[in-house]
């Protein structure tokens, strides 16, 4: 397995952070998510960065969730307690940049890689990209409290209980109607149409910038219940065990309900 890279490239007040693993659609494996973080850190700190703009290699996806050969060294429910922890800072540290986020999505944003496009503040798209979290279907994991919450608040909460419950991908037309993107643009004019998003956004005020992304931060955040009981049963259960095993091998898996 490769374990692929984040790459960060400053130019002019432009910070580029790409997620490059083309031949897993952008997976992310344990070393890029610690990539993304240090990334960010970086970022929160940089004099002159006045716009982030995040996209995957290649056309075929933003994220495509994270890397599920991983979560073979899973051996219970506290696993995924560590493993949800580790997800909701690197999205923290997203949603703490005080510069303006950009989204760049073509192809597949789901599971992880969602949850890193709905931490940008605007997100713009190609007509072939799709969003879900369909892990009902795949894995029979569960989410963060945190992303939940992000999640209900970008799209409402009858679409995340379709992608959740339902295990639906979503169009990237439904989300240009629900607001969760802002602008679909074809394939030939997404480049330009994100180079141009992003001169307006570091043309207005960061301060205005800075201390509307930590109001919303903290409304959405703010009084969030302790999940962790529910995670440790998703990750501890038997159906998680086969989820990974049956996605690993390529076949349908057995769900059990335990």
């Amino acid at each position: 397995m490769s374990d692929g890279a984040v790459h960060l490239d400053i130019d002019a007040g432009l910070a580029s952070v790409v997620f490059d693993r083309p031949s897993a659609r952008n997976a992310m494996t344990w070393a890029m998510y610690a990539q993304l973080r240090e990334i960010c850190e970086r970022l929160r700190t940089q004099p002159g960065v006045r716009v982030v703009c995040m996209r995957g290699a290649g056309h075929d996806a933003f994220v495509a969730g994270t890397d599920i050969e991983q979560f073979r060294e899973f051996r219970d429910g506290q696993a995924g307690v560590a493993y949800e922890a580790r997800i909701d800072e690197g999205i923290a540290a997203i949603e703490a940049l005080p510069m303006p986020t950009v989204a760049v999505i073509e192809g597949w944003a789901v599971g992880g890689g969602l949850a890193i496009a709905t931490a940008c503040d605007i997100r713009i798209a190609t007509p072939a990209a799709r969003f879900g979290v369909p892990i009902a279907r795949t894995l029979g994991n569960c989410l963060s409290m945190a992303n939940l919450a992000r999640l209900a608040a970008a799209f409402g909460r009858p679409r995340v209980q379709r992608m959740l419950i339902g295990a639906e991908i979503l169009t990237a037309e439904e989300a240009l109607r629900c607001g969760y993107l802002a602008h679909l643009v074809d394939s030939e004019g997404i480049d330009a149409a994100a180079a141009d998003l992003c001169r307006r956004l570091a043309s207005l005020a960061p301060v205005t910038q800075a201390v509307t992304k930590e109001a919303l931060s903290r409304l959405l955040i703010q009084g969030l219940p302790d999940g962790r009981d529910l995670i440790e049963r998703s990750y501890g259960s038997a159906d998680f065990r086969e989820g990974v095993s049956a996605f690993c091998d390529k076949r349908s898996p057995s769900w059990q309900g335990r």
